[in-house]
């Protein structure tokens, strides 16, 4: 069995050989599949992601994806298998807690759109305490922020996904910064203007 088949269903591959793609992801198999280690590719893409996807389904299949989000490096990398990340106070609903309650199965799907990258994780995940010496471990909390609960995610594959049909966004404070920079360059040159002319 290759890593890849966390995604790579027989009903998958059937389509795959229907549509003419089988024969590459069957290479994909061969090199043995996705990457089931936590590489320092994944730990430097990590540390700049603030937000997340998770997906969870309930014992009976059905589905659901949570936005989480948190300061970029929010996800922590605790060992080449693990990732654990804040769950803060919000709705209450408990969707994603619930649905790992009963199948602890997930995939995470994270988009750096600056940069125009993407990856998808793969494995199993607790619902563990936010205890003092976690927290220590996961980093400063936003201010105003409460948490509730730690995510504890156990990979067992990953892998990165081609830049294709990516829009490619950037974030506010950084578009802010880099004006404030023009802006004071822009003030900069009028005043010696003005100098020169006088």
């Amino acid at each position: 069995m290759s890593s890849s088949d966390v995604a790579f269903s027989p009903a998958v591959k059937r389509l795959q050989a229907e549509r003419g793609s089988r024969a590459a992801y069957a290479r994909v198999e061969a090199r043995g599949g996705f990457q089931t280690d936590i590489t320092d590719e994944l730990r430097e893409f990590l540390s700049g992601i603030d937000t997340a996807f998770l997906a969870t389904a309930s014992a009976d299949g059905q589905p659901y994806i949570q936005h989480r989000g948190g300061p970029k490096g929010f996800i922590h990398v605790l060992d080449d298998h693990t990732l654990a990340f804040v769950d803060l106070a919000g709705n209450r609903q408990y969707v994603s807690t619930g649905n790992l309650s009963e199948n602890d199965r997930f995939c995470l799907f994270l988009i750096d759109y600056a940069h125009r990258q993407r990856v998808k994780i793969w494995g199993t995940a607790t619902v563990v305490p936010a205890t003092p010496e976690l927290l220590a471990q996961l980093g400063p909390l936003p201010t105003k922020a409460r948490a509730e609960q730690v995510f504890v995610l156990t990979v067992t594959a990953w892998d990165v996904n081609c830049q294709q049909h990516i829009p490619q966004k950037l974030d506010a404070r950084d578009v802010a910064s880099a004006i404030e920079r023009l802006e004071a360059r822009i003030a900069e040159l009028e005043a010696e203007n003005a100098r020169l002319r006088a």
